[in-house]
């Protein structure tokens, strides 16, 4: 397992900047995942680590190993796509021991790697099947195996699971997850997809529409302690209000017009500053159409809409000041205590403990 920095890379396409002077290291062994808007240059990063684009300039190394002029066959860096990219005319063992059989390795090596590698993708039952007659899932594992089974320093995944079904996603989400455990390569993992890249990844850059790298963190510092409203919006999803931060002492409150003065934990940090957002996750927030108490804050309002999930109800309240609060409300109940209508009035609560202030 080998780590990869890119130091002041930028990048060109057809005269439009892709990259410009990005910095980022990547660690060794771990399931990083580069996630952001689509045109935002993630592919791009991808093809520039694995020798398939050149950049304009910069540096980008292996370890300490400079790789950036090293041809795309000499990295130890291999890379499985979206479309699979198999042969067709090719069965599944044959597919998987290509590269192996084009360094003209020992057939008796080779058997012993494949069926090795067969193993590690839950692959035993297809090894002679013909390409054509596997199921998404089955070919997304061949593509994996295929670029394992060389030992790669570092595996690139460039959005792989977006043409399965949700439920195939999910299943070959936590194959990935055990396959990268197992091995102990480092993945980088590219998706636009916020719900994949919590489910897999040890470490994120959230990358917006310029091509910058806005956050680096944990799954959990990512979607809980987002540094920017774009971070905020993008991961996940979230209310924003803008307002005016008072600190007075030991009380802290944000003043939004035409809503209303909230309390927010007391940091000795902050000083009194217009336009601050604060962002509040809608799992954050309590609906109810009878008066609650116990809460820091509140809100009252009409539900405009709702939307049944399964798991979880989405309730899309109106304010006074006529924007909508998202609200997410778990389903523990086969029927609910308390019946929330399209139209009904309802009060809205939060804790001071559920609320993270971005600068604007």
């Amino acid at each position: 397992m080998r780590s990869i920095k890119l130091i002041n890379i930028t990048k060109t396409l057809d005269s439009e900047i892709i990259l410009q002077n990005f910095n980022l290291t990547i660690p060794a062994g771990k399931f990083f995942v580069l996630l952001g808007p689509s045109g935002c240059g993630k592919t791009t990063l991808l093809r520039l680590i694995d020798g398939f684009e050149h950049a304009d300039s910069g540096k980008i190394y292996l370890d300490d190993e400079d790789i950036t002029d090293v041809p795309t066959n000499k990295r130890n860096i291999n890379t499985v796509f979206q479309n699979y990219a198999l042969f067709p005319h090719l069965n599944v063992f044959d597919n998987i021991a290509y590269g192996l059989n084009i360094r003209k390795i020992d057939k008796q090596l080779i058997a012993q790697k494949v069926a090795k590698v067969i193993k590690t993708v839950h692959l035993e039952k297809h090894v002679y099947k013909p390409i054509h007659n596997l199921s998404g899932g089955q070919k997304q594992r061949v593509a994996l195996a295929r670029a394992i089974i060389n030992e790669p320093d570092v595996l690139l995944l460039d959005e792989p699971l977006a043409a399965l079904d949700l439920k195939l996603r999910e299943r070959m989400l936590v194959d990935l997850v055990e396959l990268q455990q197992s091995l102990k390569t480092t993945f980088v993992y590219v998706t636009h997809d916020q719900s994949e890249a919590l489910a897999v990844a040890d470490q994120i850059a959230i990358m917006n529409y310029n091509g910058e790298v806005e956050q680096i963190g944990t799954p959990k510092e990512i979607y809980e302690f987002p540094k920017s409203s774009f971070v905020a919006k993008f991961m996940g999803s979230t209310n924003l209000f803008q307002g005016t931060l008072h600190v007075s002492g030991d009380e802290t409150t944000l003043s939004v017009s035409d809503l209303g003065v909230f309390k927010l934990l007391s940091d000795k940090s902050l000083s009194s500053i217009n336009d601050i957002i604060m962002s509040l996750r809608p799992e954050k927030i309590e609906i109810s159409k009878e008066p609650l108490s116990g809460f820091d804050n509140q809100l009252e309002g009409t539900v405009s809409s709702i939307i049944y999930q399964g798991r979880a109800t989405t309730f899309n309240v109106r304010l006074k000041n006529d924007e909508i609060i998202q609200v997410f409300k778990q389903n523990k109940e086969h029927i609910a205590q308390e019946s929330i209508k399209q139209g009904d009035m309802v009060h809205i609560y939060w804790q001071r403990t559920g609320v993270v202030l971005l600068e604007k």
